[in-house]
């Protein structure tokens, strides 16, 4: 997986991010979990389940990053499954 810079990360269309607008203090807010390719998709999807359990990411913002990077072409389609004690 390629590094995206500002330029390229700037080019990606909204529709393309995980979740929509995540302003930054003093930032735009361009929004997080770019998924432009199938890479970056499979990125999003780790990267939320971390944040998920972190609990710095809702279950629905989760949920919405998931559906987004299954719908790549070619990706492994994952779910969270909670756990029983």
């Amino acid at each position: 997986m390629a590094k995206l810079t500002t330029a390229q990360r700037k080019r990606i269309p909204k529709s393309k991010f995980g979740i929509k607008s995540r302003k930054k203090k003093g930032g735009a807010g361009r929004g997080g979990y770019p998924m432009p390719d199938r890479a970056h998709a499979a990125n999003a999807k780790a990267r939320a389940k971390q944040m998920l359990m972190a609990g710095k990411l809702s279950r629905s913002e989760y949920e919405h990053i998931v559906a987004m990077a299954n719908k790549m072409p070619g990706n492994v389609k994952i779910s969270y499954k909670k756990r029983s004690k």
